[in-house]
C-alpha cells in the first residue's frame, strides 16, 4: 500500500527522502506541495490553476535574474498527454514571468528597460512532413498514426528528435534560434517560423514525448534544466480526445476507434514518462 501523502503549505519547505529541497519555491506560495516517502517527485495542486500558474511563474523569474552571462537561456521541458492543458499551462506561466520580469529587474538595474525575457516553444512544429510519411515503408500506417495533430496523439515516431535536439542546442550555444511551427491548415511544420532571441532567458518547450527515455527522445530529456509533467486521468482525457475528433467531422464511431486503436496507447505511453518530472503538476480540470 502506498504511503499518505504529506502535506506542506507552500511558506513551509519540502524535502525528498534523500534530505534536498524538493522545491525551490515551496516556502513562498500557499498552495499544497504533496510528497511520498515512496516518490521523490514533489507533486503540486492548488484550489485553481491561477495559483499554480502564479506560483511557477514567481519560480523561474529568480532563475533568470540570477543569469550573469546575457545569452544564458534556462530551458524547462513541459510534458504530458494531449488535452491536458499543456499549452494553456505554458501560455500562462510565460505570460506571468514575462509580467514579473520588469518588476524583478528593475530592483537589479534602473535602467533595464521592460521586456520579455520567456517564451514558448511547442514541439508541434517538429513533426515529421506528409512527404516524409510518404516515403515509409508503410506510408498509410505512417499518415493513419501521425493523425491530425489537432485532435490526434501523434505517435512518436511521427516527429523529429534530432531536429529538435539540435535546435536545443544551438539555442544554448548560440543564445537565440529559428524553429518551425506546425500549420494545421496544410498538415506541415513552417520552417523557421519562431525566433527564440538573445533576450529570452526561460524557454517552456511543450509537448507529449519530452520525457521519454528510449532513444534521441532520451538526449532530449536530459537536455532540460528542469522538467515539468501535467498528471490527468486518463480516461478524462480519452473523452476530450473523442470530442475534439468530433469536432473535426469524424462520426462518434470512427472518433471512438480512432482513441483505442492509436490515441489511447500513445497516452499511456506518455504517462508513463512521469517518473522523469522535476514536478508534477496535478490539473485541476480532471480532478474528481
Amino acid at each position: 500500500m502506498a504511503a499518505s501523502p504529506f502535506f506542506f503549505n507552500i511558506w513551509k519547505e519540502c524535502k525528498d527522502s534523500s534530505g534536498r529541497d524538493s522545491l525551490s519555491f515551496a516556502k513562498r506560495f500557499r498552495m499544497k506541495v504533496f510528497c511520498s516517502q515512496k516518490k521523490e517527485i514533489p507533486t503540486v495542486s492548488a484550489r485553481c490553476m491561477d495559483d499554480v500558474y502564479d506560483a511557477l511563474a514567481k519560480h523561474l523569474v529568480p532563475t533568470a535574474a540570477v543569469a550573469s552571462n546575457p545569452n544564458s537561456k534556462y530551458i524547462l521541458g513541459l510534458a504530458g498527454p494531449p488535452g491536458a492543458g499543456k499549452s494553456t499551462l505554458a501560455s500562462e506561466v510565460v505570460q506571468r514571468v514575462n509580467k514579473l520580469w520588469p518588476q524583478k529587474a528593475s530592483s537589479f538595474d534602473s535602467q533595464v528597460e521592460p521586456m520579455d525575457i520567456a517564451i514558448v516553444l511547442p514541439m508541434d512544429g517538429f513533426h515529421l512532413y506528409r512527404s516524409q510519411l510518404d516515403a515509409m515503408e508503410n506510408p498509410e500506417e505512417a499518415h493513419a498514426r501521425r493523425g491530425e495533430p489537432f485532435c490526434d496523439i501523434s505517435a512518436p515516431w511521427t516527429f523529429n528528435p534530432e531536429l529538435l535536439l539540435t535546435c536545443l542546442k544551438d539555442l544554448r550555444e548560440q543564445g537565440s534560434v529559428y524553429v518551425p511551427s506546425f500549420d494545421h491548415g496544410i498538415g506541415d511544420p513552417v520552417e523557421d517560423d519562431i525566433f527564440v532571441s538573445l533576450q529570452h532567458k526561460v524557454v517552456i518547450v511543450e509537448g507529449n514525448y519530452l520525457l521519454l527515455e528510449e532513444g534521441v527522445w532520451g538526449d532530449v530529456s536530459s537536455f532540460f534544466d528542469e522538467k515539468w509533467f501535467i498528471d490527468v486521468d486518463i480516461g478524462a482525457v480519452m473523452e476530450r480526445v473523442v470530442k475534439r475528433h468530433i469536432s473535426t467531422g469524424r462520426p462518434p464511431d470512427v472518433a471512438r476507434w480512432r482513441v483505442e486503436y492509436n490515441d489511447r496507447p500513445n497516452a499511456e505511453l506518455i504517462m508513463k514518462s512521469k517518473k522523469n518530472a522535476d514536478l508534477i503538476i496535478k490539473s485541476i480540470d480532471f480532478q474528481t
